[in-house]
This record gives C-alpha cells, sequence and structure tokens, in this order.
C-alpha cells in the first residue's frame, strides 16, 4: 500500500476502563496504560489520533459511524482500535462482541463493516486496520507442554486479569445461506485479535495487557523495517510464551498488499 498522506490517516481508540454496575463487568484496570502507549505509538506513526472513554454500546455504535461518515479521501488508511471487555457472538465474518459500558455487546463484523467498500466509499482500496484488545470468550487456556525454544519463559503475575464473558446466543439466530451470499467482499480489512475467539485476553492492573504491551514493543522495533503482517507474527510469538495460562493473538487478513507504516 503506498502511504504518502500525512497524518496517513485516521486512528480512534475506543477505550473502555468503568462499566456501569447492573452490568456486572468488572473495573478494566490497567486498560489506561494501554491507551497512552497507543495514543503515542500511533501519533508517532503519521495518524491523527482521537480518543474516546467509557462510552455505552449506542455511543460507541455513533462513533465507528461518524468516522466512517468522514471523508478520507485525502487519507491513504484508516485505524481502529478498541479497548474492552468482549464475548462470543453468533457471526458471518468476523468473531467476537465488545462491550460498551452499559454491558450491550456490539458484534465485531458489524463494527469492521461500517467501513468496507459499500458503506465507505473514501476508504475505498485502502487499508483498514482494527486492533482488538477484548476477550473472545471465557475459556482459560493452559496449554501444552513443548521443549522451550526461548529462555526464562515468564511466571505468572497475581494482578493479571481477564476481559471475558459467557457467550449467550440469541434465541432463533441461524446463518442462512442468502444472508452469507449478500454480504460484501471486505477487502482491504485485518483485523488483529488480542486472542483466539473463544479464548480470555490476559490484562495486567499496572502494566496493561500482554497483547497491547508487545504490539507497541514491536512496532517501536520493527515498524521502520518491517510489513503488519510480519510484526503481528512476532507478536502473536511472543505473547504465546508468556504466563501460566497462555493466550495467543490472531488476526482476520483481508488486505491484498503488504502494509508497512510511514515512518519518516
Amino acid at each position: 500500500y503506498d502511504l504518502k498522506a500525512d497524518p496517513c490517516g485516521y486512528c480512534l481508540i475506543l477505550n473502555n476502563v468503568n462499566f456501569s454496575q447492573d452490568s456486572e463487568l468488572s473495573t478494566r484496570a490497567g486498560s489506561n496504560v494501554d491507551r497512552e502507549k497507543l495514543e503515542k505509538r500511533f501519533k508517532s506513526l503519521h495518524f491523527d489520533v482521537m480518543t474516546r472513554q467509557d462510552l455505552v454500546a449506542q455511543e460507541m455504535v455513533w462513533e465507528l459511524q461518524k468516522l466512517a461518515r468522514l471523508d478520507h479521501s485525502a487519507r491513504d488508511c484508516c485505524l481502529v482500535v478498541i479497548l474492552s471487555h468482549g464475548c462470543q457472538t453468533s457471526h458471518i465474518q468476523f468473531p467476537g462482541g465488545i462491550y460498551g459500558t452499559d454491558g450491550k455487546a456490539i458484534p465485531v463484523e458489524k463494527i469492521v463493516n461500517y467501513f468496507n467498500g459499500s458503506n465507505c466509499p473514501s476508504l475505498r482500496g485502502k487499508p483498514k486496520l482494527f486492533f482488538i484488545q477484548a476477550c473472545g470468550g471465557e475459556q482459560k487456556d493452559q496449554g501444552f507442554e513443548v521443549e522451550s525454544d526461548s529462555p526464562g519463559d515468564e511466571a505468572p503475575r497475581f494482578s493479571v486479569e481477564s476481559d471475558a464473558i459467557p457467550f449467550q446466543a440469541p434465541s432463533g439466530a441461524s446463518d442462512e445461506l442468502d444472508a452469507v451470499a449478500s454480504l460484501p467482499t471486505p477487502s482491504d480489512i485485518l483485523v488483529s485479535y488480542s486472542t483466539f475467539p473463544g479464548f480470555v485476553s490476559w490484562r495486567d492492573k499496572s502494566s496493561g495487557s500482554w497483547y497491547v504491551e508487545t504490539l507497541d514493543s514491536i512496532l517501536d522495533q520493527y515498524a521502520h523495517s518491517e510489513d503488519l503482517l510480519n510484526m503481528l507474527l512476532r507478536v502473536a510469538h511472543a505473547v504465546s510464551a508468556k504466563g501460566r495460562y497462555k493466550q495467543i493473538p490472531g488476526c482476520f487478513n483481508f488486505l491484498r498488499k503488504k502494509f508497512f507504516f510511514m515512518c519518516k
């Protein structure tokens, strides 16, 4: 992809830390550390960064729609970061759901589709990147034993929390063939998840989430020389070596070209 504009694109960060009492969702201690790191990182990578804090689900939808309706003609890409509690949800394209502070979930595929070629014409043919720090479910992966290929795997830290909420399938929800066939092709989209669908995502109260801490570190070291997919492999490898419970980030990649950040 050709990134020539400066700033190269908008970056929207949605950071949910404090949830309503009746949502029964815990405060996400450490998430502001993630937010600060990513604000600084993406500003340094020539993005126009906008942050929104503690939004109910409908407010999240409004902010995402507002971003999708902007004229991106003079920009070369668009980036969305979401830091919140998450869950499993019925899906056709992209798995997972993200909670607003009111405890209502928004499917990831709904979020992504605001920016596809049909709904956001000024981003057609341009990369649209999504980074999601949230649980994909409530399974805790205890991993399996392998001969260590890296010394000093980290011991678990006691202040580690997860961002998991149980999955509840909507009644009568079933995927129909014509619904799948009628969806537009999600070209030029990449969704990076902090964890595998169905599993929890770990966060340290003082240093932030494993995924964001690692992503920020890898971008710092390699953004000037490596493409995004290669860096996400490094993130997955580093995060998978952490802790007593295991976590493996992954991505759904529909980019057509290599993506290099602007590092002038």
